[in-house]
């Protein structure tokens, strides 16, 4: 793995351009100190800088995961064999008694995950990690210190989240302000409505917190049609009552997928900058993208729960996220296969408020070379990485992360 500090240079990769057969112009890029300093077709290598040559590869920017539980992962061990119930209370129970009694490590799994995505092209990540007044904040130290052993190369941020509720298991709200004060980026939560049974006193503490502790919002909001909606309309008015514009996101928000008319609460939506995120699931109404987009929502992708106790299937590769995202809203075309990557990668990173992202001069160098003739093609083949360039460290070949990775 290069050190931050080594000046390098990509020769020979070309830029994602579908109006093209064989993709865009031919580039070099130029990084120091982990930045992007020049991005053409003549830049120069800077001074004593590792020359690596492209081959022609196609040049992406890093991945972005918008939404991931690294702490719930059983990713690398044996298989869970998954005997839960249907409803969402029996997943919620049945992981919490199988942490408490398996001995399951979120640091361990959580930093085995976090390097499976930096190998696959990931640079930057957003998780939820369970607070409740059973674990306390044990899941959450796990998680920090997989942070703290990446922060060179994965920009990671934790989403303090109750999984198990906020108002019907007190003493949430408390450990949930003491995950704030320890590190967490962002307070999370989960269906007012049906999980705390009162969502008018679960989004008044949400907000509260949020406020108190100067931190945005990230809701779980699996709340199907009209129960959804009332609960989304709730939200909306205490973004707005409280100036949290552009600082709440709404997640899985399955109930706008589902309203036969749901222009007029999209349009709010989008008038308070309120983001939304989408893992496409098959199996649920979703919402509507391109509405979304023509609107100005931002909309992004994540994963979710990947080899987990709710979920034997995803595996982290976001290439694959993005085509599960054109699969499930039907984007055929190239230039739609286009707007399927921008929800893992420019959208995604605007969602998240991660800064400086993206294929020019100054944004941190997070690069990703494939060996595809196209952008939609790289999204359909989802080739293996060639080359995985984090914060400006090579930190992947082929594949495999780099030793000192």
């Amino acid at each position: 793995m290069t050190s931050a500090n080594s000046p390098l240079l990509l020769s020979n990769v070309r830029l994602p351009d579908d109006r093209h057969e064989h993709g865009g112009e031919t580039v070099s890029v130029s990084v120091v100190g982990g930045r992007i300093e020049a991005i053409g077709p003549n830049v120069a290598p800077p001074p004593d800088a590792l020359v690596e040559d492209g081959g022609g590869a196609l040049l992406l920017p890093g991945f972005v995961e918008g939404h991931t539980h690294l702490d719930k992962t059983h990713w690398g061990r044996d298989w869970y064999v998954n005997e839960v119930g249907p409803n969402l209370t029996d997943r919620i129970a049945n992981e919490r008694e199988f942490r408490k009694s398996s001995g399951h490590d979120a640091g361990v799994q959580s930093l085995a995950l976090s390097r499976a995505f930096l190998a696959a092209g990931t640079t930057r990540l957003r998780t939820h990690v369970d607070i409740d007044t059973d674990a306390g904040l044990r899941y959450l130290e796990g998680v920090l210190g997989t942070r703290d052993t990446l922060a060179d190369v994965l920009d990671m941020q934790i989403v303090a989240f109750p999984q198990s509720g906020l108002l019907i298991r007190p003493g949430t709200d408390e450990l949930l302000g003491n995950a704030l004060a320890a590190g967490a980026d962002v307070l999370g939560a989960l269906d007012p409505s049906l999980i705390d049974g009162d969502p008018v006193g679960s989004l008044n503490a949400t907000f509260a917190l949020a406020e108190r502790y100067g931190k945005p919002i990230d809701i779980h909001l699996h709340e199907p049609g009209e129960i959804g909606a009332f609960t989304l309309k709730l939200l909306l008015d205490r973004v707005e009552a409280m100036g949290m514009q552009g600082r709440v996101v709404v997640s899985h928000a399955f109930c706008l997928g589902a309203l036969p008319e749901p222009t007029a609460l999209l349009e709010r939506v989008a008038r308070l900058r309120v983001a939304l995120l989408t893992s496409a699931p098959p199996s649920r109404t979703v919402p509507p993208l391109k509405r979304c987009r023509e609107l100005g929502i931002t909309i992004f992708g994540g994963n979710d729960g990947i080899r987990d106790t709710w979920t034997p299937f995803g595996i982290p590769d976001m290439l694959e996220r993005a085509m599960f995202i054109g699969m499930r809203y039907d984007l055929r075309r190239d230039d739609d296969l286009a707007v399927a990557f921008d929800c893992v990668s420019h959208a995604a990173a605007q969602g998240c408020g991660f800064a400086d992202y993206g294929l020019h001069a100054g944004a941190r160098a997070d690069l990703v070379l494939v060996d595809a003739p196209t952008l939609a093609h790289a999204v359909v083949a989802r080739p293996v990485r060639k080359l995985v360039v984090a914060n400006g460290r090579i930190v992947a070949r082929n594949g495999a992360l780099a030793a000192a990775a």
